[in-house]
């Protein structure tokens, strides 16, 4: 591994810890190891949590690990005898992690080499406890450049996060590790969609962010078998009770530090969160929709985050015109995204 480009410090210190869960992912593991043996930045924490994986991603990251001799002795390979997903390998991670900030990267992606450096670099310039950036979408022969907004403080990020306009995705953001452990912060073990949720509680707690516009995680969208792809019809029960558990779960932390402060944002996310029933033809998807959250009905057109297309998809929905809706699905998604634009 060439050195000459590594940030060195104090021997003694972990600057940051990075959590990977590991399930399924043999076809990614070792570029994504091989990302982040080869970040700029010295004194790296890795935390690799080996999810009961089926295949062999772990025989084949350690093999990777072995080409990258000073990186070993700061490399922790953690296994759970049984899968219990990914919120529950996350915790693992930071169960055991020491690092000053942690940066979360899934298993199946990877990181440009100054990733960690740069972000790291911010947050100590900027005392911030929370660094976020742009990021990539990346496909099989291309990829789209993500941006980010930028806010000025935790307040107004979060009011971004609950209105749509920004994600709260955990792998384009390092937080400094005192934010979870003094506010007694988890990802909620047994509850898989939605898991990241947890970033909006995160932000409730931080005193200072900063916004780096520029994309260094590469969010690969190829993995049929990671945590959360799956066509199981039992399987999509369970992942609409965890959305809604999250969603639940998040609206109550921040209700407890807000009180009704956020009350329009919060039905501005409870209405994102049950968009996606309104994109089909399904009648049980229309009425999930109907059911889940009516109560935010009311603020379907006051969320200016949201294109007024699908505003109007909402309030159509919310006056029962749910032949607009399979109108808008069959000419916009099925014409116009599945046969002109494919």
């Amino acid at each position: 591994m060439n050195t000459s480009n590594i940030v060195v410090v104090e021997k003694q210190t972990v600057l940051v810890s990075v959590i990977i869960p590991v399930y399924n992912v043999a076809p990614f593991i070792e570029r994504c190891a091989h990302s982040l043996f080869r970040q700029t930045l010295e004194n790296v924490e890795f935390i690799f949590v080996d999810d009961a994986s089926p295949d062999n991603s772990m025989e084949l990251l350690e093999k990777c690990l072995e080409q990258y001799p000073a990186r070993k002795s700061r490399t922790k390979l953690l296994h759970h005898p049984v899968n219990k997903g990914l919120p529950a390998a996350r915790n693992t991670g930071l169960d055991v992690a020491t690092g000053e900030y942690i940066f979360h990267c899934d298993s199946d992606d990877y990181l440009e080499p100054d990733a960690l450096e740069s972000m790291y670099r911010e947050a100590k310039a900027q005392d911030a406890d929370i660094v976020w950036t742009d990021w990539y979408l990346s496909f099989q022969k291309n990829e789209r450049y993500m941006k980010q907004p930028d806010y000025p403080s935790p307040l107004e990020a979060l009011k971004g996060m609950l209105s749509g306009s920004m994600k709260y995705n955990v792998w384009n953001k390092l937080v400094r590790r005192s934010i979870y452990t003094e506010n007694g912060i988890r990802f909620p073990e047994g509850h898989n969609m939605g898991e990241d949720m947890t970033m909006m509680q995160l932000f409730a707690c931080a005193q200072t962010v900063r916004y780096l516009p520029k994309a260094y995680y590469h969010y690969v969208r190829l993995n049929a078998h990671s945590f959360t792809q799956t066509s199981d019809s039992k399987a999509q029960e369970q992942h609409l009770e965890d959305l809604r558990y999250n969603v639940q779960r998040t609206i109550s932390f921040i209700e407890k530090r807000y009180g009704q402060k956020l009350e329009r944002e919060i039905a501005f996310f409870k209405l994102e969160s049950k968009f996606p029933f309104l994109i089909t033809t399904d009648r049980a998807s229309f009425r999930r929709w109907t059911e889940w959250f009516p109560e935010a009905n009311a603020y379907i057109l006051q969320n200016k985050n949201v294109s007024f297309r699908s505003r109007l998809l909402q309030f159509m929905a919310a006056k029962g015109q749910f032949w607009y809706v399979r109108l808008y699905y069959m000419l916009l998604i099925r014409l116009v995204y599945g046969v002109i634009y494919k």
